[in-house]
Order: C-alpha cells, then sequence, then structure tokens
C-alpha cells in the first residue's frame, strides 16, 4: 500500500485499476475506518478503464500523525499531496470527488490546488456548519454520545446516513449490522469535531474546476439544501438530486455511478 507524508502525517492510499482516462480520486467521509468503509462498493463501479485513488486522511485507522484538531485546509493538504504522488506518472490533473465531510475537503483542495484538479464531484456536502441549526445540533449530539454512549452514537449515525425507506427496505436485521459500522474511536470523533467547525465559503469563488454538485434528497445528516447553497455558490456548477439518504450511493449505487460516470466522461 502506497503512502506519502504530509507535514506529520503518513498518509496511506490504494490505488486500483487503469486506463486511458483521467484518474478519480475519491476522499472519503467522517469515521476512522476511512476510505475502505465509504468506498468499498462505490469504487469498483467508477472504476471503469480509469485508475482510482482512495486516501485515508488524518483520523483515519491507517494513517497516522501526532492527534490533534484537524482543519480542512490540512486535509486538502494530504489529498493535494496523495494527488501528486499516485498520478504525477500521468502528467495531468485529477478527477476529484469528495463524500460528506470530503466534500468541503474536496472543494478546498481544488480552490487551493487547481493546478491539480480537472473535474471536482460534491457529494452531500456543505460550506459552513453554523448557517444550519440542524446540523451544528446534530453534531453536537454526536460529540455528546461519542464520549458517553457508543451504541448511541452509533444509531444516530445509521439513523440519520439511510433514508427511512431503505432502513425499512432491508429489515431489523441488516440495521443492526450497520450500527457498529462507524464507532466513535478517537479518529471518528476528531472528524466530527472537524465537522462541527467547517466554512469553506471564503474558498468557494477560487474553484475553477468544472463541477457537480449531486445532493440527496432525504438526507438526514447533511440536509439537501445545503448542496443546493454550495451548487449556488459555485460559479458555473452544475447540479443533480438522487432520492435517497445521505449514503446515497449505498442507497442508489448504479444511479449513483452513471450520474458520476457521463459528468466525467462529458
Amino acid at each position: 500500500m502506497p503512502t506519502v507524508t504530509v507535514q506529520d502525517a503518513l498518509i496511506h492510499y490504494d490505488r486500483t485499476g487503469g486506463g486511458p482516462r483521467p484518474p478519480l480520486l475519491l476522499v472519503h467521509g467522517t469515521g476512522s475506518a476511512g476510505a475502505p468503509l465509504t468506498w468499498g462498493q462505490a469504487a469498483p463501479a467508477l472504476a471503469r478503464d480509469r485508475a482510482v485513488i482512495t486516501p485515508d486522511l488524518s483520523g483515519a485507522d491507517r494513517t497516522r500523525d501526532a492527534g490533534g484538531p484537524l482543519t480542512v485546509e490540512g486535509l486538502a493538504a494530504q489529498v493535494a499531496a496523495v494527488a501528486e504522488d499516485a498520478a504525477g506518472a500521468a502528467a495531468g490533473p485529477v478527477d476529484l470527488l469528495g463524500f460528506s465531510m470530503g466534500a468541503p475537503v474536496a472543494a478546498a483542495t481544488a480552490a487551493l490546488r487547481p493546478d491539480l484538479v480537472r473535474r471536482l464531484v460534491l457529494v452531500a456536502g456543505w460550506a459552513h456548519t453554523d448557517s444550519d441549526e440542524y446540523m451544528r445540533n446534530l453534531f453536537a449530539l454526536w460529540q455528546r454520545l461519542g464520549h458517553s454512549d457508543a451504541e448511541a452514537f452509533g444509531r444516530s449515525v445509521t439513523m440519520t446516513g439511510f433514508s427511512r425507506a431503505f432502513l425499512n427496505s432491508i429489515g431489523s436485521a441488516e440495521v443492526e449490522r450497520l450500527i457498529p459500522n462507524m464507532p466513535p474511536t478517537t479518529g471518528t470523533m476528531r472528524h466530527v469535531d472537524l465537522d462541527t467547525r467547517v466554512d469553506i465559503r471564503a474558498l468557494l469563488p477560487r474553484v475553477r474546476a468544472r463541477t457537480l454538485v449531486l445532493g440527496a434528497t432525504r438526507d438526514a445528516t447533511v440536509p439537501v439544501e445545503n448542496s443546493r447553497a454550495l451548487h449556488a455558490a459555485i460559479e458555473g456548477s452544475s447540479y443533480a438530486e438522487l432520492d435517497a439518504g445521505h449514503v446515497a450511493f449505498f442507497e442508489r449505487p448504479a444511479e449513483f455511478a452513471d450520474l458520476v460516470d457521463a459528468f466525467l466522461t462529458d
């Protein structure tokens, strides 16, 4: 597994597939399980004649750093370093897709390192936590549950991560299997702490890559209005919505892959 060092962090990443199309770098969301949990099912569907690069950012289990509070800009520097290390031989920029917490990180990467990003996809993302009282309180609840009740934390993450219709469709046994997927480890709680402080409003006007913003209409973690606001803030961006919960690519994998592939190919 390749690595790259950024300041005090040793960043692990995977590179799979290959082909003539620009590499696609996927930025995971909150959770110390990192890229394997977020992209385990989605990455193969996106690896159509292209390499797919999946880094584990600080806070993820496979990456080591000195600990402490995270910043969007710091994680963006890690994404940029992975893009340069993994795709440097291709002599061109990557396509960049960020989900949830990874969406503001990907947007910041595109703003700060426009030379590295050909096209940008932001899935279930947001620009500023304090502008949404629902999200501010949800993340504050996760912080409290993460330090006091691991099972309740897992249930809250599961309830907000998937739509009610999806949870009902898979049944109670499968729902119970989802609950332990994102335990409130130290790394996860570092991510949640960052979630409470996200503010990339000043960076969004600097995004020049052609951008697709994807919202999820049944999103109970990052309400869809936040995706609509991201679209409005990024000049010239395209917008689409999936009828799904927060982890839209898990609920509607084929539709998600087709939308992303069409945007990156067009």
